[in-house]
């Protein structure tokens, strides 16, 4: 039993210590805009760690799971100001990140695309943060670079139109 546990907890010791190169270079590429970089490793975590049944909800409910995951992921870089369903614009932004320090921020919008149908609800998810006004929020706050990401995902992958204000 003593090998058994030791033999794990080296296992789990290694993967946190990997997965911590990998989450920060997630949070870097949130950060510089770096959408394909956000894109590949956003798809690298879920298929390492979710289940198709995670979204096994009603269809009006499906992201959440997404989104909760990518606050999961934010909300770890201690130094940001990272909130969720805020107010912004005429609207509620799924997401909302400040990094005060580099007048950077990020408005984040995720959509459930139904059936694999990631360029549409990426169009949706984009057209509702310019509809809706959500980075004159950012704008008041300061902001001087909004990154805009609108975020589709489907099963265990998603795919990520970007936008720079």
């Amino acid at each position: 039993m003593g090998i058994y546990e030791k033999r794990i907890r080296s296992w789990f010791k290694k993967k946190i210590i990997s997965d911590t190169g990998r989450w920060k270079k997630f949070c870097e590429a949130i950060k510089s805009g770096d959408a394909e970089d956000v894109q590949e490793l956003f798809n690298e975590f879920m298929s390492d760690s979710i289940s198709i049944r995670d979204t096994f909800a009603k269809k009006e409910m499906k992201e959440n799971f997404y989104h909760g995951m990518l606050l999961g992921l934010l909300q770890a870089e201690g130094s940001w100001s990272v909130r969720s369903n805020v107010e912004s614009g005429v609207g509620y932004t799924d997401i909302r990140l400040e990094i005060p320090s580099a007048k950077t921020g990020c408005i984040i919008e995720v959509k459930y695309a139904e059936k694999g149908r990631y360029d549409q609800a990426c169009a949706e998810a984009m057209k509702q943060i310019e509809d809706a006004g959500y980075i004159q929020i950012l704008r008041q706050d300061g902001i001087q670079t909004i990154h805009k990401y609108g975020i589709a995902c489907y099963k265990k992958s998603c795919r990520i139109e970007y936008g720079l204000e």
